[in-house]
């Protein structure tokens, strides 16, 4: 398999090294697939929240992605184990999808062993990345505060805030 080069956020990654750390202690079943995250966590580059691209597949990322082997779609949230839930299309880390996804980028194929062979998918689209929403929530609220330091409201898309005057009779 061609490794690409992944990124994890420094939060994610101390969450996901002291998963590791109670997942190894407890007998789990899982001692192959908490290896193959160990090892994609050892070879990531780690960054700042502020800093990962919006391309880049994060914890509670929502990611389109094909099966290149049948072309089929699907759409998949990447939690923590705590969250999973296959039926809302809640992906583990701990499954082997989970594991693979983490840290690719938007266009990159990912070839990675599951329980029934291999499997190869394409990332399409990140529909929702949490640290991207948190910077565009940042902007908007920057551009609001400009607009009301100027006296204009958002709501009026820049024209400014209309002037009420009342009259009594």
């Amino acid at each position: 398999m061609k490794q690409h080069s992944i990124f994890i956020t420094e939060p994610d990654m101390e969450k996901l090294r002291r998963l590791l750390e109670s997942a190894t202690r407890s007998v789990s079943k899982d001692q192959e697939h908490l290896a193959m995250l160990e090892a994609e966590l050892d070879r990531a580059h780690t960054v700042s929240p502020s800093r990962v691209a919006a391309n880049v597949v994060t914890m509670n990322s929502e990611v389109r992605m094909t099966d290149m082997d049948t072309g089929k779609e699907m759409t998949y949230t990447l939690v923590f184990p705590r969250d999973a839930d296959f039926a809302q299309g809640k992906i583990s880390v701990l499954a082997p999808i989970g594991t693979a996804i983490l840290g690719y980028r938007t266009g990159d194929v990912i070839e990675w062993k599951v329980p029934g062979g291999n499997r190869k998918l394409r990332v399409e689209e990140i529909l929702h990345q949490p640290e991207a929403a948190e910077h565009a929530a940042r902007v908007l609220r920057a551009q609001d505060r400009r607009s009301a330091e100027m006296g204009v409201c958002s709501r009026f898309a820049g024209r400014p805030r209309p002037r009420l005057a009342y009259r009594f009779a």
